[in-house]
């Protein structure tokens, strides 16, 4: 296995040259931000976007959160109060679809008014990206792999063709298995590119910095994540491409790598213990291939205020205890996946706000590189990554146990010689120097992040 990721890695990396340059300065590092779908499924509104643009601006922007991402089915009209997450499209006697989905005449779904009311008049998501531009952040959304289902009934032309239709380009055995409003595109025919170029001429023309483009990695359609970038690229706008949800193949590395920005490496990840231990697994097998550009995604952080309107479970505050919530955000970090906070963030406490504004922890993030698994034995777990331009190193302990225990790193084990200055970035403090080794008493399913530094 081992000699297998380091091909994959080697591989990836060769393909780096392939890509163009604005695919490789877009999310240069992780991109940190914050996605609606925790927090209210499909029924966000407008005012709910502004309100955590606002916070994000106010209290998180100058750590490096930047993305405010509109999730799933903001096309559709989820009266007040109703949190149903995938309403299934039903067919009436002439063929016509119920719900409908607010899609201009060329096939391309456009923001629902009543959710979103600077959305009337044919604006689309304009005016709120420019909220959120306005606050010095970026704005994303999610969409769904492929064309409308509506488009294909009636059969919307496609833009910059010359009489191509939608039901001409589509693929009606490429069909979503929990979500049935889109086909498939089928890449080979004439129209499939153009049909991607024409929404994401559409998206740049709203501001929209981010696309998630669901359906896409299980099962992985390669064909269709091409699209996707070529439409990006033909777009005119730096826009990241991520690509969900997990489980993706670990084959398709160098294919993610060339042609995505980030990609989910699981399912839908949400507050629960074993999900992380999951987590941990899943992480082991993609590493060495993250980097510049191309990050493997653990997917959104689960913590603060979620399921305001679904989708899984009653409203709460995350489930994780406060140590399972330093244990996720320590090994979020220091793996470099991608960070989107998945909560309502208005509504966060002091600790939620303390563990999204840790500077030293976040640069392991942004700053760290290469990370890898030390080791994972006896309930404990041990990741570290190097820090570019000096000797320093990353380490984080992880107590997989559930009861508390001691956890020990060897210095040479990291290739450190000589006394070694232990910094503690979650207490910011140092903790002194040790000649071989390190140890710390952990709580249960609890982590630290440490920087290792050879001492002067």
């Amino acid at each position: 296995m081992k000699s297998t990721l380091i091909y994959i890695g080697i591989l990836a990396a060769g393909l780096l040259g392939a890509n163009t340059a604005s695919a490789q300065t877009v999310a240069a590092t992780p991109p940190m931000g914050w996605n609606s779908y925790n927090c209210f499924g499909s029924a966000v509104h407008e005012d709910e976007v502004k309100a955590n643009t606002d916070y994000m601006a106010a209290n998180l922007k100058q750590h490096g959160w930047e993305y405010i991402v509109v999730d799933f089915l903001w096309s559709y009209d989820n009266p007040p109060g109703s949190n149903i997450g995938n309403p299934f499209q039903l067919r009436l006697q002439d063929g016509s679809y119920v719900p409908w989905l607010t899609m201009d005449k060329w096939g391309r779904l456009t923001p629902q008014p009543t959710k979103f009311p600077s959305a009337f008049g044919g604006n689309g998501f304009k005016h709120l990206a420019d909220y959120v531009h306005g606050k010095g952040l970026k704005f994303g959304i999610h969409v769904m792999r492929g064309i409308p289902r509506q488009a294909y009934w009636a059969k919307s032309p496609v833009k910059g063709t010359n009489c191509i239709t939608a039901d001409m380009v589509a693929d009606t055995n490429s069909k979503c298995p929990w979500m049935n409003h889109m086909y498939g595109l089928d890449m080979k025919k004439p129209g499939a590119q153009e049909y991607l170029n024409s929404i994401l001429e559409l998206y740049a023309s709203w501001g929209v910095d981010f696309i998630k483009v669901d359906d896409l990695s299980r099962p992985y359609s390669n064909a269709e994540v091409e699209g996707y970038q070529k439409a990006i690229q033909n777009c005119g706008r730096p826009i990241v491409l991520s690509l969900s949800p997990g489980e993706t193949p670990v084959a398709e590395a160098a294919h993610a790598t060339k042609y995505a920005n980030m990609w989910r490496m699981a399912d839908d990840f949400w507050d629960n213990w074993k999900e992380i231990l999951h987590m941990f697994d899943y992480a082991k097998s993609w590493e060495g291939v993250s980097g510049p550009g191309h990050w493997p995604d653990c997917d959104m952080i689960q913590i603060g205020k979620l399921s305001k309107r679904g989708p899984v479970g009653e409203e709460r505050f995350s489930r994780f205890t406060q140590d399972e919530e330093i244990t996720h955000v320590t090994f979020w970090s220091i793996f470099r996946s991608p960070l989107m906070i998945g909560g309502n963030m208005p509504e966060n406490r002091d600790f939620e706000l303390n563990l999204f504004t840790n500077d030293e922890v976040l640069a392991a993030n942004q700053k760290g590189a290469n990370p890898k698994q030390l080791y994972k034995k006896d309930g404990a777990m041990v990741w570290y990554s190097t820090i570019p331009g000096t000797k320093d190193i990353y380490v984080g302990l992880f107590n997989i146990e559930d009861v508390n225990k001691d956890i020990a790193i060897n210095f040479a084990d990291l290739g450190l010689k000589g006394k070694v200055k232990v910094r503690d970035l979650w207490k910011k403090q140092d903790v002194g120097q040790f000649k071989t080794s390190y140890q710390q008493n952990i709580n249960l399913h609890g982590a630290t992040l440490l920087r290792l530094s050879p001492a002067k």
